[in-house]
């Protein structure tokens, strides 16, 4: 019987059981794509990652990403783990891997720290911001278990953007309001089969930590893919941050945000997104995080 592999880390903290848990399959060739998801399924944890061997040469890996119920195509926190655990493993790592996943090839940096250890790693979001449908701010509130008065729309309604993997955005007025959100299940499925616009409805809300306009707190919920709440989405931040970034005044902006996620569950993680536009182009997001390695194993098929 065949034996894989396994590692888990925590992503976008310092601290182990802090962050957003992520278990990586480093070598993961001869899975069946059902396998997989079994996997996934076993680990019950936001996702989880299978590293094959890259089709192109010139990349490093495939990568792919599987939550409880489904294969993404890009991820922010999945991809920071992934390079973390593959640079800690080579025993001379390149500065970058490009992965190669179902969103196009994916960049991501090896980060260290001041005495040259390696401690994350940042990711550029496979692509530009993508601004698409309008949000019902009543359908919002209703997913969220809100009122309509509790969503901000003063710099934008709610709305669904991506750089790689599409999600609902929507800001509340105070991080009191954040933190008496509760997902509705049943609002969500009635909402995504009234709103197929809208596609699974994965919602971020976020708010405004004191005065600066760049730190922020945010909550993710999507139920209808298998996470209730995801305690560090790196995908739907880099999103808001190329958004704020959209919104910006002038042509020329490159804003750095330090995001606050996971408080409410108990696995606080720090999240560094990154937007940035020029006059000539359109706006693109990076995401970086800290890992702290948690567990590794070997899972018997």
């Amino acid at each position: 019987m065949p034996s894989y592999d396994f590692v888990t880390v925590d992503v976008f903290t310092k601290a182990r059981f802090g962050g957003n848990p992520l278990a990586v399959f480093p070598n993961a060739a001869g899975l069946s794509d059902e396998q997989m998801q079994a996997i996934a399924m076993e680990f019950n944890l936001s996702e989880t990652t299978f590293v094959l061997p890259p089709t192109n040469p010139r990349n490093h890996a495939r990568v792919r990403i599987f939550t409880t119920r489904t294969e993404l195509p890009f991820a922010g926190h999945p991809n920071v783990g992934t390079g973390y655990v593959l640079a800690t493993q080579d025993p001379n790592p390149p500065e970058h891997y490009t992965f190669e996943e179902i969103a196009g090839p994916v960049r991501v940096h090896v980060q260290r720290d001041a005495m040259g250890a390696i401690e994350g790693s940042r990711v550029s979001a496979p692509h530009s911001l993508n601004i698409d449908v309008a949000a019902p701010t009543a359908v919002v509130a209703a997913c969220a278990s809100l009122t309509e008065s509790d969503i901000v729309t003063t710099s934008h309604d709610p709305l669904v953007a991506s750089v790689g993997t599409p999600f609902v955005i929507a800001e509340v007025v105070s991080p009191q309001v954040l933190a008496s959100a509760r997902p509705d299940l049943t609002a969500f499925r009635h909402h995504a089969h009234a709103h197929p616009e809208l596609g699974d409805l994965k919602l971020l809300l976020y708010t405004r930590r004191g005065e600066t306009l760049t730190h922020l707190r945010t909550r993710m919920f999507a139920p209808l893919t298998g996470v209730l709440e995801d305690p560090a989405t790196g995908s739907a931040n880099a999103a808001l941050a190329a958004l704020l970034v959209s919104l910006a005044p002038g042509d020329n902006v490159d804003l750095h945000f330090e995001i606050e996620q996971g408080i409410e569950m108990g696995r606080p993680s720090l999240i560094i997104a990154s937007g940035r536009k020029t006059a000539e182009g359109p706006v693109e997001a990076s995401v970086a995080g800290t890992c702290v390695p948690v567990m590794r194993g070997t899972l018997t098929i």
